[in-house]
């Protein structure tokens, strides 16, 4: 939060926290770009899409099984 603000400069985060300049910078977009699409809708959005992926991949998980089971009654 305190990069957010923009109080104190990297440096001065830097070396009151003990993190890299770098680290501070990467944690302060991400966060800003979380901020940006939770308030714009895309964190919905890429969460439905993960609810989706996700129940393909189920499927699929369930599909190999079948067909393992499947195998081990052949043989």
């Amino acid at each position: 939060m305190e990069a957010i603000r923009g109080e104190q400069t990297l440096a001065e985060l830097s070396a009151k926290h003990g993190i890299h300049q770098t680290t501070i910078a990467a944690w302060k977009r991400q966060a800003i770009e979380g901020l940006a699409s939770t308030l714009s809708g895309k964190a919905e959005a890429v969460q439905a899409t993960g609810k989706a992926e996700l129940t393909r991949l189920h499927a699929k998980i369930g599909q190999l099984g079948f067909r393992g089971v499947l195998c081990s009654l052949v043989r």
